[in-house]
């Protein structure tokens, strides 16, 4: 790369604003790397929880609703859930996190009190409403594994994206503008110790001519006064 660089002032000085350019870049983005792995690893450790807690609500759940079936019966249970009229909503909205947009996911009409759940309250057991209530606290453990789990993806893309061009710059862009740099201040520095080399030799030939042209003056005014003719 370097030798097909033309070696001259203006080229190392693009190289050198190219070299600042490329490092501060190099240092922003290994800033931001950083920055995002912290806030990765806060989200990881909020994703382990929110994942043990999502498999205790599971288990929670289906222990609820295979006591409701046992003891109610899966007829009842079905219609319990298919009294439900409201059901619940979910909006999505954005964050941002060191420039990745993350979901903030909501949800609402999740939690119901007894009035709210459809069924009549005399033609159902309290089997029946913990089973809801275990349902109810599930599905919100869902929708915050949803956008934590989403968040911690994005992240991830994020960082091997970030990694992926510090190390462009770190073991490719600079290192092969470092060899351009060396390479044209070599070319400059032999050019200028070749144009110092040529001055001399041109200073010496100048001197060697002026002393010529003065040892011939000298010659000429010797060989006039030869030829001037005596007083006598």
């Amino acid at each position: 790369m370097a030798q097909d660089i033309k070696p001259t002032r203006k080229n190392l000085m693009e190289i050198e604003d190219r070299i600042e350019l490329s490092e501060r870049g190099h240092d922003t983005l290994e800033q931001k790397r950083d920055g995002l792995i912290m806030e990765f690893m806060d989200i990881l450790d909020q994703a382990q929880d929110v994942r043990e807690g999502l498999e205790s609500d599971y288990d929670t759940a289906q222990k609820k609703i295979n006591m409701a079936r046992a003891m109610e019966g899966d007829i009842a249970v079905r219609g319990a859930a298919a009294a439900l009229e409201e059901h619940p909503e979910i909006t999505v909205e954005s964050r941002n996190i060191m420039g990745v947009v993350v979901p903030q996911i909501e949800s609402s009409k999740v939690k119901k009190s007894l009035d709210e759940r459809g069924y009549g309250i005399l033609g159902t057991s309290a089997r029946i409403d913990e089973a809801a209530e275990a349902y109810e606290e599930l599905l919100e453990s869902i929708v915050l594994a949803a956008e934590v789990e989403t968040a911690m993806k994005k992240m991830l893309t994020e960082i091997e994206t970030t990694k992926r061009r510090v190390n462009a710059l770190e073991f490719k862009l600079l290192p092969d503008l470092y060899e351009g740099q060396e390479y044209i201040e070599q070319k400059l520095e032999e050019q200028e110790r070749e144009e110092i080399f040529r001055m001399k030799k041109v200073k010496a030939k100048k001197e060697e001519e002026e002393d010529e042209e003065e040892e011939q003056a000298l010659e000429e005014a010797g060989r006039a006064e030869t030829r001037t003719p005596s007083d006598d």
